[in-house]
């Protein structure tokens, strides 16, 4: 364990072992013994944004600065308490921030796997909403102990369940969580790239929409057509965090407090901004987080345009704008955008920043007012907003235990039967086979008498949770998954740590010269990739790779590597060498996360994950993560990144994953193709590109809202298991244009289903086709437009052309 880990454990410690003084009521106002209970701002009857309005109203200015930091101070005069803004819950709630207590009758929640991870099963279902109950085709137990079912729900839902239960009980000081990061994973060295949902903007924007709605109580986006209005009152307030173009942390010296980040217009809109566009648009998230970087050379949380004209005006964002912790401080200490703090202060509330996390408005903001920086009015913008999030959270409706929906939760909602196996579900559910050779895999665990388990990773428990975690329920390690399976286990770590600057080589080779099967659990830990620090390299770290490949030269039979990663890894060495036989990529997989991936090399579940990122080689680190260009520049050699753009050699692609059963799928067209009833273009205008004159297009605003959905139409796909096991399958539906010129991407994601099918079973999938969303493509200006011509739906090798004419 290194020494970043023990001091990360330490402090964890301590905070779960701190004084438990706290009140074990939660916070609340307009109770039957407030001072206020008569007042407007506790009429129930009226609009948040009222009533919000009204409690401001009756504020001091004083009082009114006292609440722009993430640790709001209460306002006892009109019953109002203190109010703790930052509460993390990215894969489970977590130590980070200052809003949860773990240290009263719930001292442990779920963690669930990191987020990149349970992207891999392209599962909006899994996602987000109850499904259905189905067998597991094993007689081994759950980590709850139930047999043999898995309830498959959506992880976020019991997130937000969970921090309501901690509230209610006391433990939780706020409801904000901050919380999904739906930043694109551009470059694979990122550091943060593992809390995200990949580096395709469809796959992220469906990830935002359907963790917004299940943190905040939102019924899912399938049973609502995708527009539906967010709940009242809200389970928890969704923050989605880090617009826009944030995904550097410290590389070559260049850390995210100084970089300012050269976006292009058009990757602005078709890659890094509409994760945030679904997050407000469709998912009704009550909070987006303005991030350190600077955009174009204005820092994010200064912009107007994209605080005021994007977020509120276009997007309609019905919430609160946070900064990153300390982001305002950073914008004068770091980035010298303004000459003085009380400057700093009024040109980030007037950008249409309401929350800094932090102190510094707090600090500066009575003196910005005073030396006419900017007005008691800003002010009130910013904690009208603010205000009307929590009284959307029912924190002025009295005494929240006795209320519906959500009154009844306690220590009983967490940590549930349900909530584990979800964990379980979610782990196994993300699991990407990357290799198999002559089907090694799934191993008969009645014919494994003995087997050496090598890695650092094998039995580290911390290792499961990536980072932003909180205190697990219970964790099974894959050592213990293993042990589950088989009797005679020997088990050696092999490296000193993920670095791996000291490897017991020979050890291992005894060990695995010895054992009838062997598997090594390697890969990376938050030591490599974690906040604050990116990677340098894509090679496993120090002597991985030679202890890797002199087991498995020693070994009786093909070994199996276990890669424990957030981002992608160069793993060429061990694709190529025929002495390892299977490799599966497991990520951070949470609390069961060792029995998902038992369950997976044993049989009990057939692996069906597959990769939301590119794995490039280890020549791609000589690209400038300062490069933000996402289009490739021929010209100079630049190769373009993730799979729209990159032209260079991949070690897997996005998209990629092997499963135990052999799957089938084609467009199913009964007699044509599908296509959308383009007759109301005939009477649009349509504009001919400059750069090549063949083409002409229409702009989407052109068509407006109303058009757009008259074009709509839908596609089916059948898809069939093969055999020999059940399993699920996702179907990743693409769209590509006739060439990739003018800045069209090689291919676009438009949708993805997955499909849950016994063996030798067909079923059809529906996919609904938006030409306005799905066809367009950004021009260098910004502007999405559509192609006139031919356009191609792609299912694998299957394809249909679309011919988009009036």
């Amino acid at each position: 364990m290194g020494t970043s880990s023990l001091l990360l454990l330490a402090t964890t410690l301590l905070v779960v072992a701190s004084s438990s003084s706290a009140s074990d009521a939660p916070g609340f106002s307009c109770g039957p013994s407030s001072p206020s209970r008569a007042l407007p701002f506790c009429d129930r009857s009226l609009p948040a944004a009222r009533r919000a309005a009204d409690l401001v109203s009756r504020m001091t200015v004083a009082e009114k600065v006292s609440q722009m930091g993430d640790e709001a101070n209460g306002v006892p005069r009109l019953g109002v308490p203190p109010y703790k803004y930052w509460t993390e819950g990215l894969h489970g709630l977590a130590f980070w921030g200052h809003g949860l207590r773990f240290n009263g009758s719930v001292r442990g929640v779920t963690s669930f796997p990191q987020v990149l991870l349970t992207a891999a099963s392209f599962d909006e279902g899994l996602w987000f909403r109850v499904g259905q109950v189905r067998v597991v085709p094993n007689d081994n137990t759950t980590l709850a102990g139930t047999r043999p079912y898995l309830t498959r729900r959506a992880y976020v839902q019991a997130i937000g369940k969970e921090a309501r239960a901690l509230y209610n009980l006391g433990q939780a000081e706020g409801l904000t969580i901050w919380s999904p990061n739906v930043n694109i994973f551009r470059d694979p060295r990122w550091g943060r790239g593992q809390e995200t949902p990949g580096e395709d903007p469809a796959t992220a924007s469906k990830y935002a929409v359907a963790f917004v709605r299940g943190i905040q109580g939102s019924s899912s986006p399938s049973a609502t057509g995708g527009g539906a209005a967010a709940p009242s009152p809200l389970q928890a307030s969704a923050c989605c965090k880090h617009a826009t173009a944030y995904d550097l942390e410290d590389w070559n010296g260049v850390q995210r407090y100084n970089f300012d980040a050269r976006v292009t217009a058009q990757d602005l809109a078709d890659t890094f901004n509409p994760p945030f566009r679904s997050c407000v648009v469709e998912g009704k998230a009550s909070c987006v987080m303005c991030a350190y970087t600077g955009i174009n050379g204005v820092p994010s949380c200064a912009s107007s345009d994209l605080l005021t004209k994007t977020f509120r005006g276009e997007w309609g964002l019905d919430g609160y704008i946070s900064s990153d912790c300390d982001a305002v401080a950073i914008m004068h200490d770091a980035q010298r955008y303004v000459p003085t703090p009380e400057d700093t202060v009024a040109v980030a509330l007037k950008a249409g920043l309401d929350l800094n996390c932090g102190t510094y408005t707090q600090d500066h903001g009575m003196a910005a007012i005073q030396q006419g920086k900017m007005s008691e009015k800003d002010v009130d913008k910013a904690l009208t907003n603010l205000f009307a999030v929590r009284m959307r959270l029912g924190h002025f409706d009295g005494d929240p235990r006795g209320s519906a929906p959500y009154g009844g939760l306690g220590a009983a909602d967490v940590c549930t039967a349900e909530h584990k196996n979800l964990a379980l579900e979610a782990a196994q559910d993300g699991v990407v086979l990357l290799k198999n050779d002559a089907g090694i895999l799934p191993l008969d665990r009645s014919a494994v008498g003995s087997a050496a388990v090598i890695g650092h990773n094998a039995d580290n428990p911390l290792v499961l949770s990536g980072n932003y975690f909180g205190p697990a329920c219970e964790t099974t390690t894959p050592l213990k998954g293993i042990q589950g399976y088989v009797k005679n286990v020997r088990f050696l770590a092999g490296c000193d740590s993920a670095a791996c600057g000291l490897a017991t080589t020979g050890q291992a080779v005894a060990l695995a010269s010895s054992s009838e099967h062997v598997f090594l659990f390697m890969g990376l830990s938050q030591d490599q990739e974690k906040e604050g620090l990116d990677r340098t390299s894509l090679l496993l770290p120090g002597k991985q790779q030679s202890l890797i490949t002199a087991v498995a030269s020693a070994a009786k039979r093909p070994v199996i590597l276990v890669l424990l990663t957030g981002g992608p890894v160069d793993v060429t060495l061990a694709q190529s060498n025929p002495k390892i036989g299977a490799i599966l990529w497991a990520g951070y997989p949470g609390q069961a996360g060792g029995l998902a991936i038992a369950r997976v090399l044993f049989g009990d579940h057939n692996p069906s994950g597959r990769l939301p990122v590119t794995w490039y080689p280890e020549e791609f680190t000589k690209i400038p993560m300062t490069d933000m260009r996402m289009r490739a520049d021929p010209a100079t050699g630049y190769p373009g990144r993730s799979y729209r753009f990159y032209n260079g050699k991949t070690i897997y692609k996005f998209g990629y994953g092997l499963s135990y059963s052999k799957f089938s799928h084609q467009l199913v067209t009964g007699g044509q193709s599908p296509a959308p009833d383009t007759s109301l273009l005939a009477g649009l205008p349509s504009t001919t590109s400059s750069k090549d004159t063949a083409k002409s297009y229409h702009h989407v605003d052109d068509i407006g809202t109303e058009g757009c959905e008259q074009l709509k139409f839908p596609a089916e796909v059948e898809v069939e298991n093969h055999g020999p096991m059940d399993g699920k399958h996702s179907v990743l539906m693409f769209l590509r244009w006739p060439n990739a010129t003018d800045g069209r991407p090689s291919r676009q994601l438009i949708g993805f289903r997955s499909q849950h099918l016994r063996a030798g079973e067909k079923a059809s999938v529906r996919f609904d086709v938006s030409p306005c969303e799905h066809f367009s493509r950004a021009r260098e200006d910004g502007k999405m437009v559509i192609d006139r011509g031919s356009h191609f739906l792609m299912v694998g090798k299957d394809e249909w052309e679309i011919s988009f004419e009036p």
